[in-house]
Order: C-alpha cells, then structure tokens, then sequence
C-alpha cells in the first residue's frame, strides 16, 4: 500500500500543483533560479485532491497535536486549506496576515483568537521558514500558544530546519521534496538526468546554475 505522502505527491504532479522544470527553470522572488514551483491554489480546484489534503491534515493534526483548540492558516496561501481543515475538526478558525490591514481595525489577525488557546498553524509551503515563523510570533503575542504547523509541502532546506528549531516549533509535513523527487523519478515524470539537476539544486538553491540541467 501506498503511504499517503506518496500518494499526495503523485497527485500533486498530476495536477501541476508542483510543475519542474530543471530545463526552464522559474525565478524565485528571491533572484534564485528554481527547478520546481508550487501552485499549490490548484488543488482548491480539485474535489478528490482537495479532499485527501484536507484529510490528510486534519490526521496529522489529530496524531501529533490532540491538544489543539483552534487553527491558525497563514496569508495567503494557507487561508482556505485552514478554513476547511478546522470546519472538519469543528475547531475555532483564525488566518494571519502577512502585515496589518491598511485601513479599518487594522488587522494582522483575522477572526477571533482567544488568549490562552492552543493553536496549530496551517502552512502550505514551507521555503526558508521565515513568513511561516512570522505567524508563530504573532499567535504568541496574541498570548497563546502554537503547539506545532502543519504544512502541505517541505522543501526541506537546511535553513529552514534551523530556524524552527531555534523557535521551539514542530512541524510535521504531509509532502517533502525528497519523497516528491523520488517518485517524479520512478514514475518516469523526469527523466534521470532531470532528476539529478533537482538533487543539485536542492542542494545549493541560491547557487545553482541552470545549465547543469541540460
């Protein structure tokens, strides 16, 4: 049987919620040449695929945060991915913004989070971990406490590892770049050469030079 990351990465592909190209690499906003991109809005699109991703948080939720008295999503990304997965759990449901709104009540939280709660954050993406940590910072100075995240997809990177664990969070991944590459491998989606310009580039992102992969 099939683990469900496996599965949620085989989809993933399917739907070009994750596209590679390793041949015709994207620039990050970051300046970085990248292999992959995530569009991870697709799968919103998607009844079947939206449904296991909703599934497949609120399992990890409940296996590795059972405390948990309210979700957190993260802007943008994440808002509705948050909404549905705490519509199933019938938690509390908040979303944080990236900076105040400029006008009204001027918020950087959306709904009504309590002091004192229990929170797990939704992510989609976790990159270099630092708009996903800015969230975690925010829910503390709200005076609760973030009892881990769970994200859709993980690149994985060494940056990103240290960061969360300087700031004292767990996080728990439903897709990593590891077990994504490995099964656009063995599914024949990329070819082998292709394959190892994405085990390159994962390796050193900001230094990677496309050409490697032609």
């Amino acid at each position: 049987m099939k683990k469900p990351e496996r599965i949620l990465a085989e989809r993933l592909l399917q739907i070009s919620a994750i596209k590679l190209q390793p041949q015709n690499p994207f620039v990050w906003a970051s300046g970085w040449n990248s292999p992959i991109y995530n569009d991870n809005r697709r799968i919103l699109s998607y009844p079947d695929i939206r449904n296991l991703v909703k599934v497949e948080y609120s399992r990890a939720i409940l296996e590795n945060f059972s405390e948990v008295e309210a979700i957190a999503g993260v802007a943008t990304g994440a808002i509705a991915f948050g909404a549905i997965v705490a519509d199933m759990l019938g938690l509390p449901y908040v979303y944080v913004r990236s900076t105040p709104k400029d006008h009204g009540l001027e918020n950087l939280i959306e709904g009504n989070l309590k002091p004192g709660k229990k929170v797990v954050v939704i992510e989609d993406l976790i990159s270099t971990g630092g708009n996903s940590l800015k969230t975690v910072d925010v829910i503390r100075t709200y005076g609760c406490e973030v009892i881990g995240m769970v994200c859709l997809f993980n690149y994985q990177f060494p940056m990103a590892v240290k960061r969360f664990r300087e700031a004292d969070v767990s996080l728990v991944s439903l897709c990593t770049y590891s077990s994504m590459l490995g099964v656009a491998e063995e599914t024949g989606f990329i070819s082998p050469v292709e394959a190892e310009a994405l085990r390159e580039w994962r390796e050193d992102p900001s230094g990677w030079v496309p050409n490697q992969a032609e």
